[in-house]
């Protein structure tokens, strides 16, 4: 296992870009320490792969429970370090102890061990409130950590034995950061769907931004890992983006996807959203309204203010050493196609929407899909896959 800083790019979350993963020659042997196996869920093996490839740096993992405790209350480790999000490993399973080592398997893969440093029974509303800001059952992520997750929570030191086969082809951060300009800005751009066309006139405008370097260019890194229930399968969003990167053939964009499972918690997603891209590379971050956000399922109202995961990520991002770029609100004109809401109103210009509903719509009827909305390789893989 081995800790290095990449020479030319920004430096990794706390100076190190830590990897995980053991020696081949060492491999069956650390795998025979371990005394049990133990079975990864979904969001398990993503928080296993971010630590073993160092997407979590410097976390060497799973976090101690005064770790957990101080982020839930403060989004700081101990030492002080920016954290957004716990990182813990949970189980139902009574009898693991202190001192265990545990075989992390997933599908038919053995991905770690994990020597358990650190064994405790969270209160999960005091992290609720703490991490989300709510402690309602509507909140996805509440109902996650109270229905999904283990009550016992584990800590400890990570031992990679492997990656999780995944239908997305995740690369490491340093993998990622070997196909960046040296001391050029790095923008990142977030997303958990297809890529429309007012996507990607938002992230190509961005590395015009006036705090964007002349040669820098975007890394488009979707999330891969768990995410609301209505969205678009994983398999089919590979698909989409594969199919766009090959039509724009843009060689100022990067493409990557990240093995993270979102909780959509707001400013606190936010956050970890930048700490993870800047241990890939990114210098700049870009931020749309209501980022990470979502809505009551009883009421539709939104857990969090249109710009509060914005306004906290401004707010930190000089600490991580990163800058943020808001997210344009770009409309589509008749009169000059994609310019930003306010440049429309200020010149009375004639704005055509389509909202999600009519698209899904159309996609299932068979109808045109104008391409002023959505790249027509985009539309043919959503039309295959409905």
């Amino acid at each position: 296992m081995s800790t290095t800083t990449m020479a030319g790019l920004i430096a990794p979350h706390g100076g190190t870009l830590v990897d995980l993963m053991v020696a081949d020659s060492e491999r069956e042997a650390v795998r025979a320490t371990a005394g049990r196996a133990v079975e990864c869920s979904d969001r398990n093996a993503c928080d296993v792969e971010l630590l073993v490839v160092g997407g979590f740096s410097p976390l060497r993992g799973f976090m101690h429970q005064e770790d957990y405790d101080a982020v839930v209350a403060g989004h700081r480790t101990t030492s002080g370090l920016l954290f957004g999000l716990p990182i813990v490993f949970d189980t139902e399973d009574d009898t693991i102890a202190i001192g265990d080592r545990l075989l992390l398997t997933y599908r038919g893969q053995d991905l770690a061990v994990l020597t358990v440093e650190s064994r405790w029974e969270p209160d999960k509303a005091r992290e609720a409130q703490g991490c989300y800001g709510t402690t309602s059952i509507e909140h996805p992520a509440v109902r996650m950590i109270c229905g999904e997750r283990g009550r016992i929570y584990l800590g400890g030191q990570v031992q990679g034995l492997s990656l999780p086969q995944r239908v997305f082809p995740c690369k490491t951060p340093a993998e990622v950061r070997a196909t960046l300009p040296e001391g050029q800005s790095v923008v990142a751009f977030q997303c958990r769907n297809p890529i429309h066309r007012a996507h990607y006139e938002l992230f190509t405008r961005a590395l015009e931004a006036s705090n964007v370097s002349e040669g820098a260019v975007v890394l488009v890194h979707p999330t891969c890992g768990p995410t609301q229930d209505d969205d678009i399968a994983g398999a089919v969003r590979f698909q989409t983006y594969e199919r766009l990167a090959a039509e724009v053939n843009n060689p100022r964009i990067r493409w990557a996807y990240l093995p993270y499972s979102m909780h959509m918690a707001g400013p606190r997603e936010a956050l970890q959203h930048m700490i993870i891209r800047k241990n890939y590379g990114c210098t700049h971050f870009i931020i749309g309204r209501d980022m990470a956000g979502c809505k009551s399922s009883l009421t539709g109202s939104d857990f969090y203010g249109p710009y509060q995961a914005q306004d906290f990520a401004r707010d930190n991002a000089a600490e991580l050493g990163m800058e943020t770029v808001p997210s344009l609100n770009l409309v589509y004109t008749e009169e000059e196609g994609y310019v930003t809401a306010e440049h429309a109103e200020a010149r009375g210009l004639h704005v055509r929407k389509l909202s999600g509903t009519q698209f899904r719509q159309m996609l299932r009827g068979g109808e045109e899909i104008p391409e002023w909305f959505a790249f027509r390789s985009v539309v043919e893989v959503l039309r295959a896959a409905a």
